[in-house]
């Protein structure tokens, strides 16, 4: 037995990654996006101080990062085998590099987590039992800040490289998916941890924060976007496997997923909310919640469409 664990048939038949890799791929991207977001935005500051953004970032970085690990261990072809996934390594692999990346990453946004939160922690009794763990890591957060950062942004790209070391399905085999995953997540990142910091951190819907950070969703977008037509013009420009792929934008229930949730739902949601609305989309806390969903909502179908689509038209 050589420890090799399987990620194939898991849950789903007929495809080699399925849906719980889709699924796996939101959790991680939301989680490596909301945090890098509000670790950059607390250098870029100089904030020392536990902000409603960051509190928020931190929850939703700790809480889908444990979803998508779930959804990963459950697509293992032996789920209860799960712990050799870190016991076994081959650097030469993608899927290894990444693991360990996890294995720090997982608890040093844990370890954040329960920093940010020292306030909610000491104001519930039945959490008291956390504050040794919150005094005894004060003295370290700012280089367990940085490295979280760097980490953060290597789960972002590594959701992109894992699934495009899959040579067969030209849509998926392609150097901009993880730049690509890495500008999907930062933008559903920051949509799902604004939403968290107005709705239960009671962050101003027009502070300076949120005012700089709605700011950095269009250049987000841009590059989103860019990715997304750089891939697209490299298959239909390609050999005549590519071009079979390119099939993906054009025919079919995935190319309504693309140009429904992604275009549609994804990009085109926001923009119409901010024109329709004006200068009042600041002060429209409907308006806000609509657009942050719609953000979320336009990543999770870019994920189904890459991972199915790429895989049904293959070469």
């Amino acid at each position: 037995m050589d420890g090799t664990i399987e990620f194939t048939m898991g849950l789903s038949e007929g495809v080699a990654w399925p849906w719980p890799i889709a699924v796996y791929l939101f959790f991680a991207g939301i989680s490596g996006g909301a945090m890098t977001i509000a670790l950059a935005l607390r250098f870029f500051k100089g904030q020392t101080g536990n902000t409603p953004f960051l509190k928020a970032a931190s929850v939703v970085a700790l809480g889908t990062i444990l979803l998508g690990m779930v959804c990963l261990v459950f697509d293992l072809t032996n789920p209860l085998f799960f712990w050799r996934i870190l016991v076994f390594y081959n650097l030469n692999s993608v899927m290894s590099i990444g693991v360990v990346a996890l294995l720090f990453y997982i608890p040093l946004v844990a370890i954040l987590a329960l920093l940010a939160l020292e306030e909610e922690i000491r104001n519930i009794k039945a959490l008291s039992f956390l504050l040794p763990i919150v005094n005894a890591f004060k003295g370290i957060r700012r280089p367990a800040e940085m490295l979280t950062l760097a980490l953060a942004l290597a789960v972002c790209a590594y959701t992109g490289f894992l699934i495009s070391a899959l040579i067969r399905f030209p849509l998926i085999n392609t150097s901009v998916l993880p730049a690509l995953f890495v500008a999907s997540g930062l933008s559903a990142g920051a949509a799902s941890a604004k939403m968290i910091a107005v709705g239960m951190f009671g962050e101003d819907l027009h502070s300076g924060e949120m005012k700089l950070l709605h700011g950095a969703e269009w250049p987000i977008m841009f590059f989103e976007a860019l990715f997304i037509f750089m891939i697209a013009v490299s298959l239909m420009t390609g050999n005549a496997g590519a071009q079979m792929a390119f099939a993906a934008f054009t025919e079919g229930t995935w190319s309504s997923v693309f140009w429904i949730g992604v275009v549609g739902i994804g990009f085109a949601g926001p923009l119409l909310l901010n024109f329709a609305t004006g200068k009042t989309f600041s002060h429209s806390s409907q308006a806000f919640y609509l657009s942050g969903v719609c953000a979320v909502t336009g990543m999770m179908c870019l994920r189904l469409f890459i991972l199915y689509a790429g895989q049904m038209y293959a070469i």
